[in-house]
């Protein structure tokens, strides 16, 4: 760079370097190369740059595998951008790009996983698959790329499927979202181990997996992990998969969690789901127990409307008065279920009223009033008036809604 010399002052040489790089020529790459040695990370950032923007792969097929091993991030940064853009290939690129994947800067993990995608190599295999349990969704989304790029590669498959059996917390989890139900069987002796895994993220994963198995063996294990499940997410999990399949066993295990505020909702939607008379009894004390989250007290009345026994109406019309929102959210649509599934003529009065006088009250949000009352004639008359005189725009459109789907044209 004859304008700026090796005594110049660092930020012209790197100048320079970047002016090479736009409107240098062909014949300027050696320049460039050698200015990749200059003892300023600031200026071989800059010549890693200006050998991308120049386009000569020959001249930056040496310099830039040594650049990404640099000392310094940005020049490392700057030296993998460049070998994607020129779409280098070879050996010493492969490696270079390999050894980014351990790179404690996440940008470099990323441009590493890049370049292993153009060049449609896996480079280190259980590296690769190790990053799936990288703390950047950015990584990790990208190793997930690479490995499906690459899913054909005995190499792969094989590393896939032994960390889905043994590897580490999010990287096994990440693994057992990816790999299709057909492995399942392949993996059970694993997974029925997996649902006493210190990780909640595999036993998450596991259990989702054991979900989608319907054999006595498997629901036995399942039931025995909720026994002494203590986080949350997972006993939510377990506690719907089970409701769904209506296992009996489920109902003293369901109740525990009741008062969690985030399993709470699912243990009330399987005990709807049992639909045994113990089951129905602890939803009805559920209902009105103030010590329970609204979540919980809003979901156990979505079950009763589901469940659509003899005293469901009279249960849930009180609760659209409550205090908590989520509670008389779950009254209208429990209400709502039981208008769809028909109600009994002596209700539906009482249930017309209550919900045209809970949409008219403008509490919770009308449209899901409004919905609720779709199907029910004894409502037309006040909705009607509320369509026409409610001083609130969003009641008078949810009435005006409900009219439209009670008198088409």
């Amino acid at each position: 760079m004859a304008s700026a010399g090796p005594h110049a002052d660092p930020a012209r040489r790197a100048a320079a370097a970047k002016g090479l790089g736009r409107i240098g020529r062909p014949e300027h790459a050696g320049t460039l190369a050698e200015a990749a040695d200059d003892p300023v990370p600031e200026v071989r950032a800059a010549a890693a740059r200006g050998l991308g923007l120049l386009g000569v792969p020959e001249a930056a097929g040496t310099v830039l595998p040594a650049l990404m091993r640099d000392t310094d991030p940005w020049v490392r940064r700057r030296a993998s951008l460049a070998a994607i853009r020129l779409e280098l290939t070879g050996r010493a690129v492969t490696t270079a790009f390999v050894d980014l994947l351990h790179d404690p800067d996440h940008h470099l993990r990323i441009n590493a996983l890049d370049g292993l995608y153009a060049l449609g190599v896996p480079g280190d295999v259980a590296a690769l698959v190790r990053l799936l349990g990288d703390p950047e969704g950015a990584v990790w989304g990208r190793a997930r790329r690479v490995l499906y790029l690459l899913r054909d590669d005995p190499a792969v498959r094989a590393e896939v499927l032994r960390t889905a059996r043994e590897g580490e917390a999010a990287a096994r989890a990440q693994v057992l979202e990816m790999l299709p139900r057909t492995c399942t069987e392949r993996l059970l002796d694993s997974l029925l181990t997996g649902v006493r895994d210190p990780s909640p993220v595999v036993r998450y994963a596991v259990v989702r997996r054991l979900l989608n198995l319907e054999r006595p063996s498997v629901d036995d294990t399942l039931v025995d992990a909720l026994r002494t499940e203590r986080d949350p997410e997972v006993a939510g999990l377990l506690l719907s998969g089970l409701g769904w399949r209506g296992e009996r066993r489920l109902t003293d295990l369901a109740v525990r969690w009741l008062g969690d505020p985030r399993a709470g909702r699912r243990a009330a939607a399987a005990l709807g789901h049992l639909d045994t008379w113990t089951s129905r009894e602890h939803l009805r004390a559920a209902l009105t127990d103030g010590a329970l989250p609204a979540s919980t007290r809003g979901a156990a009345a979505v079950a009763v409307g589901g469940a659509g026994r003899w005293d469901a109406v009279w249960l849930l019309i009180p609760l659209l008065g409550d205090p908590e929102a989520e509670v008389r959210a779950g009254a209208v649509d429990g209400l709502g279920t039981l208008v769809h599934d028909g109600l009994r003529f002596w209700e539906r009065h009482a249930v017309a009223d209550a919900l045209t006088a809970h949409l008219a009250s403008g509490r919770g949000v009308p449209s899901r009033t409004g919905d609720a009352l779709h199907g029910l004639d004894e409502a037309l008359p006040a909705l009607r008036r509320l369509a026409d005189e409610a001083p609130s725009e969003e009641v008078r459109a949810a009435a005006r809604k409900a009219l439209d789907a009670a008198e088409p044209d």
